[in-house]
């Protein structure tokens, strides 16, 4: 812990795809606009390429992919609309109804903070053009595995408590295993690894369901906290 890192009496960790942001919503206007601009059998190898990707990486990874793809089809010159695409991307209009309200709800109590996965380029350019770098500052952390990167949150933000608001359940499991009774975690059913019931019924019940992100503006911190024990 820094020792001029100063106690919180609660941080709020947001993850930003499917909790913030309507992350199913851009895969689809990216499916559509590959298959538009470079047909329907080149973008089922994209995606095929992508999931490979991810399964290299560990998280999603959409410039990366289409460098890769781009090996493949070194000639093709529409690969660089798709990537003017892809980093023009109007990211605020897919933001959650109300989420920005959430976080600006919890924002009285304590910092508030992105926690995400992803890559070094695009997920920081989500952040920008989605408009919650205004929101957040630099309070934005985005690793690798983040729930391999619990002790250097905590080491950013000393709090007594967190609460960690997140669409998949198996980051939420980790982060209970990690805090234990200090972190109330938030599971918000957006998103499509949310609504997998096969998967979400793997792990532990998290300590508040809530069927949208805007759900969030009815509950009180002492609520928040109490729901953690």
């Amino acid at each position: 812990m820094r020792k001029d890192s100063p106690t919180y009496p609660v941080a709020f960790l947001f993850d930003i795809d499917n909790t913030l942001l309507d992350n199913d919503h851009v895969t689809d206007d990216l499916r559509h606009h590959l298959e538009v601009h470079v047909g329907f059998d080149q973008q089922k190898r994209y995606w095929g390429i992508f999931e490979q990707l991810r399964t290299e990486l560990g998280y999603a990874d959409y410039l990366g992919a289409l460098q890769r793809y781009r090996v493949e089809h070194p000639r093709d010159p529409r690969l660089l609309e798709v990537s003017h695409f892809m980093i023009n991307y109007p990211f605020a209009n897919r933001l959650y109804p109300n989420s920005l309200d959430a976080v600006e709800h919890v924002k009285q109590w304590g910092p508030i903070v992105i926690v995400s996965d992803g890559d070094v380029v695009f997920q920081p350019r989500k952040v920008d053009r989605s408009g919650l770098g205004d929101v957040f500052g630099s309070n934005v952390l985005i690793y690798v595995h983040k729930e391999h990167e619990l002790d250097d949150v905590e080491a950013r933000f000393n709090a007594k408590h967190f609460v960690m608001i997140d669409d998949k359940v198996r980051l939420l499991s980790a982060v209970k295993k990690f805090w234990g009774p200090r972190v109330t975690t938030v599971f918000p059913r957006q998103g499509h690894y949310a609504l997998n019931a096969v998967e979400v019924a793997k792990y532990p019940r998290p300590d508040i369901t809530i069927e949208r992100i805007g759900e969030l503006l009815d509950y009180s911190f002492e609520e928040m906290r109490a729901a953690a024990s």
